[in-house]
């Protein structure tokens, strides 16, 4: 078994990172990217030997667009992909999906994500909790882990973690970010979701955003008490009767502050940004004050 960090360059290198599995029996991706990446994968793919038709299976941690949106190419030629049970519908009929994400991102929809197409059934696989899949020799488990989404998946290969967004984002010697977009933010399932993480002890972490780390225990330590925070930032703001529209555009500011304090290159904010925008992350932190916490 051969593990190789795929660069997708969405937009700027180091940002989004897809996972290619060596097997026995042909390769296996982690995480697609958009479908505005395909051609960069599969340029990557053919780096390797690979034609697309090669791929035999493609885990993503979850349905969002950053993710997954590239996994309907690969089923059409044949792969099977494996998404947590949660998702799965919205990978057979992504109408929802597509609707939701044009909501937000308007007449950028295109330019970032491209097309989302249908899925076939019989080529979806919805997994279960501690489910392991064996491809070509190669053990590939499933862990249900809610919080950032409530269809995310960590996959576990001889201890190796691929931690979809639910691990965080950390790009080159930035800081550990937690993104909370909209709509699935929960911090308490998410806090439950990182203390499982820890007990099954991975000996490193693959982060989609982006890389390996081997730090795993700092790592997770360092993720909650940043999702504990920017959690506490908005809450205060929404206790004061902030507007959403104050509350978004001061945490802009305060995100790019945090990476100045890390690093004042241009280019890691922008990298940032492209993974993990700001504007993104106060609403769903505000929709999860008002839906949980009643403010």
């Amino acid at each position: 078994m051969k593990i190789t960090v795929l660069d997708l360059n969405f937009f700027k290198s180091e940002s989004i990172a897809s996972f290619l599995i060596e097997t026995g029996d042909g390769p296996v991706l982690i995480e697609t990217g958009p479908d505005t990446t395909y051609n960069n994968l599969t340029g990557l793919l053919k780096r390797y030997g690979y034609a697309p038709k090669d791929v035999r299976g493609v885990f993503v941690s979850h349905i969002h667009l950053d993710h997954a949106g590239a996994a309907w190419h690969f089923a059409d030629e044949g792969a099977t992909v494996y998404v947590h049970a949660n998702g799965a519908r919205h990978m057979a009929d992504p109408s929802k999906l597509f609707a939701s994400a044009k909501q937000i991102y308007k007449d950028d929809m295109d330019r970032l994500w491209g097309q989302l197409k249908p899925i076939s059934q019989d080529r979806i696989h919805p997994t279960e909790d501690g489910e392991k899949i064996t491809i070509g020799g190669v053990t590939i488990q499933a862990f249900a882990t809610p919080g950032h989404a409530s269809h995310h998946n960590v996959y576990l290969i001889d201890g190796m973690m691929f931690t979809g967004d639910v691990g965080g984002i950390r790009i080159k010697d930035g800081p550990i970010f937690a993104p909370t977009p909209p709509p699935d933010i929960n911090i308490e399932v998410w806090q439950q979701s990182l203390q499982k993480m820890r007990q099954i002890g991975p000996s490193s972490l693959y982060l989609t955003h982006f890389g390996v780390f081997n730090d795993v225990r700092e790592h997770l330590r360092l993720l909650e008490e940043m999702l504990l925070q920017w959690t506490a930032w908005i809450g205060d703001r929404l206790k004061q009767g902030n507007p959403d529209e104050e509350i978004v555009k001061e945490f802009e500011a305060y995100f790019k502050e945090l990476i100045g304090h890390k690093n004042t290159d241009q280019g890691l904010f922008e990298r940032y940004e492209l993974a993990d925008p700001a504007y993104m992350n106060a609403p769903g932190l505000i929709r999860y004050w008002r839906k949980f916490r009643g403010i």
